[in-house]
């Protein structure tokens, strides 16, 4: 359930219109948005693993591809379908390396 709510959640935040977000100038130094990709994904893969207490690699595996398809067609939507949204290349790396985080905390922790 933990790893199906946080779908939900990670769902509604990527389809928010780009006009519900703070305009600070100070978050896009830090590269505020890319960060929170990068925790987005690694908790939604850690939870998705923890939910199947499976201790097969290929499972572990399989999440981390289908979390990085999802943030992909996420972008997608994002430049088709949501206002004041676009598409960003910078974002998918951001959840790739969140993938690969989750990943390897859950190889190396969850396994166990």
């Amino acid at each position: 359930m933990p790893a199906a709510g946080w779908l939900i959640l990670c769902t509604i935040l990527l389809v928010l219109p780009g006009s519900a977000f703070p305009k600070e100038d100070w978050l896009s130094k830090i590269w505020f948005d890319k960060w929170v990709h990068i925790g987005l994904f690694s908790t939604m893969v850690v939870l998705w693993c923890w939910g199947g207490q499976k201790k097969f690699k290929k499972k572990y595996i399989l999440v981390t591809t289908a979390a990085l398809v999802y943030g992909i067609a996420m972008e997608f939507i994002q430049q088709y379908f949501v206002v004041n949204r676009s598409f960003d290349t910078g974002d998918i790396v951001a959840d790739a390396i969140g993938c690969l985080i989750g990943y390897g905390f859950s190889w190396k922790y969850i396994k166990k």
